[in-house]
């Protein structure tokens, strides 16, 4: 329904005519305003949101046809119905003169006030229809609106949801399980395609000291540190990700040079070896860790995801033997 009562502009400079129209129209549920010029009409219609104007074509100043021209040239105006009340200019001619200023109809003086009344009712309703309309579209769309929000805070929630489930809180690194995804596609797409990547198994030397000493605050500090540190070191398309504790783990894309990947792992050693500088429990404190790494390519070193696991598992294991702070390459598959 519409919010207030529709509205009626009566424009007529002859204050008798003015009267009989405010007699006749009271018996419609719509509030009546009347007035004199052509001038004063368009300023009310400024002001006001007519459901309909009674337009007296014959008047001093501006004549109806100018007032009908000047409303559909302004966009918040030109669609509002207007019905001609005139004694003159009944003609074809004049009709479609009317017709073109934007006038939807004709009533032709003496009024007869059936025909009237019956016109005025239907450009009412239809007034209130369109009021209804507009009003369940902006209902629709308030409620499509808040399906949007809740469509998209939900999309965030799962998005966060999943996130949380496939990386490490801390670190914010992919977790094991992650790890294990990537490493399957990278195999899916080694063996269609006949290229080689490498994995690095990484394990920290020296955190349990660090953790002991300062506490699991500075353990946790310094896991991230190493993290950032990773990050900074590996390309974009590498993958790292903490598989549990202080070992993590990276997919080297396309990585068939093993001594290029054995240099990588020095890198990697250089880098994480260098001291970090940590506070924990308000007191600060210099750490020193190394790495101990174990690299193997595919399909040199294993040709399916456990084999390639089990191998850069054993050259880590490898490098922590020969002294540790170092990287392994893995034993070469027979057969």
């Amino acid at each position: 329904m519409p919010a207030s009562r529709p509205k009626i502009l009566v424009v007529d400079d002859t204050p008798a005519n003015l009267f009989a129209m405010r007699r006749l129209l009271a018996q419609v549920d719509a509030d009546v305003i009347e007035c004199a010029s052509g001038n004063e009409a368009l300023s009310l219609c400024l002001d006001h949101q007519f459901a309909l104007v009674l337009l007296d074509v014959n008047m001093p100043d501006m004549d109806g046809f100018e007032v009908a021209d000047i409303m559909s040239d302004e966009l918040h105006l030109e669609e509002t119905p207007i019905i001609f009340v005139t004694a003159a200019y009944a003609d074809d001619l004049s009709r479609l003169k009317g017709y073109r200023s934007g006038a939807v109809d004709y009533i032709a003086k003496p009024v007869n006030d059936a025909i009237l009344l019956s016109k005025v009712k239907v450009f009412l309703e239809l007034y209130g229809s369109k009021a209804r309309l507009t009003d369940a579209l902006a209902s629709l769309e308030q409620r499509n609106e808040q399906l949007r929000l809740e469509i998209a805070e939900r999309r965030r929630i799962e998005a966060q949801m999943r996130h949380q489930a496939t990386h490490d809180l801390l670190t914010g690194l992919p977790n094991r399980a992650l790890f294990i995804e990537t490493l399957d596609q990278a195999l899916s797409r080694a063996q269609r395609h006949d290229e080689k990547f490498g994995l690095l198994y990484i394990d920290i030397d020296g955190f349990k000291a660090v953790n002991d000493s300062f506490g699991h605050q500075a353990g946790d500090m310094l896991l991230v540190e190493i993290a950032q540190r990773l990050r900074a070191i590996l390309r974009v398309e590498d993958t790292v990700a903490r598989l549990g504790g202080d070992e993590f783990a990276v997919v080297v894309d396309h990585a068939g040079d093993p001594d290029a990947l054995m240099r990588k792992c020095m890198e990697i050693c250089a880098r994480l070896g260098q001291p970090y500088q940590l506070t924990a429990n308000g007191d600060a404190f210099e750490a020193r860790v190394g790495a101990s790494i174990g690299a193997a390519v595919y399909p040199q070193h294993g040709a399916t995801r456990d084999s390639l696991i089990q191998a850069a598992d054993d050259a880590m294991y490898a490098a922590k033997r020969a002294g540790k702070n170092s990287g392994q390459l893995a034993v070469t598959q027979r057969g």
